[in-house]
Formats: structure tokens, C-alpha cells, sequence
């Protein structure tokens, strides 16, 4: 409903409403959390979402189809919508079974765990997240069952650690990322430090963001030491990534920006967006409005093999190198064909939920990577193929 641009508004009051005559419902509190963050009202959609985990840590979300061929475990934490995997967007009306498992803080497995065919550790790459993770690690090390996107691995996707991880890779472009404290971007500022100086592979323009976020919230691009005085003038954060801009335009001045899901080392097309901004989010690129956008991306879709080909030394040294099962790639091509990576991460969002009737060529796209990701974990668990997976 989100995404379809539906006011989720009467939704969240109905059941804001429900939720007050029976408090003790805490699938209803989650759901309501839900709607909250969608309507973008985070801190009101984080506190329900405490009401709801005070009640209960685990919640399941059965499958579409049933019975079900195999029952998934997520191990997750509270946060928003950017906090975890979210492969319910990707596997809904799927046949698998879904258990989000809200990790216990100190003592992360506290709980009886549901059984289960395989665990994943959706959790993502966050500094707050670094402990747990590797506290899972070792509570994981013998584990029964596959387990998906190991805790270990986890923290190569953080921008500045998988900038230094895929410098060097053959044919990948991604600017070195730097953390920097607000001290020091304010003497930068004021000219008592110069940047080129500091970082000598990072000069103006530059890109520029709080440590921890995401979506595009508060990035900007920076063209000189002014410019970081009037971003600090608006933004209040500590820490910052900072890294240099990279013009990565067309012929026609327009910016395309791709997603491409790896799935055991194999590359997958999420989507395409089309924008005359260089900061490009598929909601407000115009991707709805304009027909001629969609007709690119479909042409994208159709012939992804052909961008696999001119990307596959790229696209190998990603998965080799982060060594995660499920991972999503935000990407460009540059005029000389390289790959322009902005970001790797395993909690993207990957869907097939845009409308049919303006997307009707996404669906056969989107159940190749749905297909992919079933087949991927029918194999970790020894499930024999079915005529219907065929």
C-alpha cells in the first residue's frame, strides 16, 4: 500500500484503535509500527514497535502457499525499516515460512528458537550492531543448521570497510570513503585544515553524510569548504563519511543508477531508476510519472545478461570478497565502463510490488531473483527440486 502511494493514514487510526482495547496484542503492535514507518513518523513507529517486543520476541509470518517448503529463521533487531533484511518484501506469496526471531541484548539467543531448515542473520552493518554480531559469531560457529550471511562477514558492507575491501578490484570505481568527526569538518570549514591535505585521494566536490544513515537522508554534495559550513548549519550529527563525488552522467545528462541482487555469487536485476539528479531514489525519480523511464529500465531488465558480461569480473570480485550469500549491490556504468558501486548491502529492499498495470514487465524479472533466492535455500537444506521449481 506504501509503495502504491496509498494513505496509510485510516489504516494506522483503525488500528491504533484496536491496539487500545486490546493492548496485549503485540502482532497488532507490530503491524501498527509498521504503518507508522511507512508513514515516516520513526520515533512514533520505534516506540510501538518496544510496545510490541515487550509482549513477544518472535513472530511468524506463514507462508503464502501451504504447506510450506521450508521454514526460514530470521535473527533480527528492533529498529526501522532499514535495520534487518527485508525478505518478507521479497519472498511474499512465496511458499516459505518466515520466524523473525528479535534477538535478546547481552544474550542474544535467550530464547527457545523455533525450529527451523535454515537461519539467516538479517541483522545489518551498524557500529551499534559490531558487538552482537560478533557474539553471534560464536554462538553460531556449530550451528545444526545452514546458516545464511554469517555474522563474520557481515561488516564488510559498511561503506567505509567496503571501500577499502573493492578498491583494488577488477573493473570496479568506488571512491574511497573516510570517517570524519565535526571538529574536524568544521576546521575544513573555516580553512585551518585542507581536505586534499587530510585525504589526498578526496578533494571537492564530495560527497557527504552522517555516519549510520541511509535512504539518502541528509547526503549531500559538497563543492567547497563553504559548503561544509552551511551543511553542518542544518545537520546536528557527530560523525561523518565523506568520499569524492564521481560525475557518473550519461551523454544525455541523465543518471542511472541500478540494483543488482547477488544470490550465491550469482547477479540478479532489482531495478533501473532514471533521474536528471544525481542523487537518485526509484520513489522520486519520476520512474511513475514518466513512461520513457520505465521503457529504459525494461530494456535494462531484458537485457541484463548483456550488462552481466560487461560486468562479470566485477560482480565475482564483490561476492568473493564480502563472501556474503544474499547481497545487494547499488551501481552505475561509467563512460569508460566501469562498475560505479555506491553501496553493498544485505538489507535492501528487493520487491515486486510495484503496480502491474505501469510495471508489467518487472514481474518475470522479479521472480527470477524470488525463484533464486528458493532455489539458493532448497539446496542448503537438501530439498529435492520440484516440476513446479523447474
Amino acid at each position: 500500500m506504501s509503495i502504491a502511494g496509498t494513505d496509510l493514514s485510516p489504516v494506522a487510526r483503525e488500528m491504533l484503535a484496536r491496539a487500545t482495547d486490546d493492548a496485549d496484542d503485540a502482532n497488532l503492535w507490530m503491524n501498527l509500527s509498521i504503518a507508522m514507518l511507512c508513514l515516516g513518523q520513526r520515533d512514533l513507529g520505534l516506540a510501538m514497535q518496544s510496545q510490541a517486543l515487550a509482549l513477544k520476541r518472535i513472530y511468524h509470518l506463514a507462508a503464502a502457499v501451504q504447506p510450506a517448503r521450508c521454514r526460514l529463521l530470521m535473527l533480527m533487531v528492533p529498529g526501522d525499516l532499514a535495520a534487518n533484511t527485508p525478505l518478507e518484501c521479497l519472498l511474499e506469496n512465496s511458499d516459505i515460512d518466515l520466524d523473525f526471531y528479535y534477538v535478546t541484548p547481552g544474550n542474544p539467543l535467550a530464547l527457545p528458537v523455533p525450529e527451523h531448515d535454515a537461519l539467516i542473520v538479517a541483522i545489518s552493518e551498524a557500529d551499534e550492531n559490531h558487538e552482537l554480531l560478533a557474539t553471534l559469531e560464536q554462538a553460531l560457529s556449530a550451528w545444526p543448521k545452514p546458516v545464511i550471511n554469517a555474522p563474520r562477514h557481515i561488516p564488510a558492507v559498511g561503506r567505509a570497510a567496503a571501500s577499502s575491501l573493492l578498491q583494488d578490484a577488477p573493473g570496479v570505481l568506488i571512491p574511497a570513503t573516510h570517517r570524519a568527526s565535526r571538529s574536524l569538518l568544521q576546521d575544513i570549514a573555516s580553512g585551518a585544515k585542507r581536505l586534499s591535505e587530510l585525504f589526498e585521494d578526496c578533494d571537492f566536490p564530495l560527497i557527504l553524510r552522517p555516519v549510520g544513515s541511509h535512504a539518502g537522508r541528509d547526503l549531500d554534495k559538497i563543492d567547497g569548504p563553504q559548503g561544509i559550513a552551511g551543511y553542518l548549519s542544518r545537520v546536528d550529527e557527530a560523525e561523518f563519511f565523506l568520499s569524492r563525488f564521481i560525475d557518473y552522467s550519461g551523454s544525455d545528462g541523465l543518471f542511472r543508477k541500478m540494483r543488482v541482487a547477488l544470490i550465491g555469487g550469482r547477479p540478479f536485476a532489482c531495478h533501473m531508476a532514471v533521474s536528471s539528479h544525481w542523487m537518485i531514489h526509484y520513489v522520486n525519480a519520476g520512474m511513475y510519472e514518466e513512461a520513457r523511464k520505465r521503457e529504459e529500465e525494461a530494456s535494462f531488465m531484458a537485457n541484463f545478461d548483456d550488462f552481466v558480461r560487461r560486468h562479470r569480473s566485477a560482480l565475482d570480485a564483490v561476492w568473493q570478497r564480502t563472501q556474503l550469500d544474499y547481497l545487494c549491490i547499488d551501481c552505475a556504468q561509467t563512460a569508460d565502463g566501469q562498475l560505479l558501486i555506491f553501496e553493498i548491502d544485505h538489507a535492501m529492499v528487493v520487491h515486486a510490488m510495484d503496480p502491474e498495470e505501469k510495471f508489467p514487465y518487472k514481474q518475470v524479472h522479479m521472480l527470477k531473483v524470488k525463484d533464486a533466492f528458493r532455489d539458493f535455500l532448497f539446496k542448503l537444506t537438501d530439498q529435492p527440486a520440484t516440476s513446479a521449481d523447474a
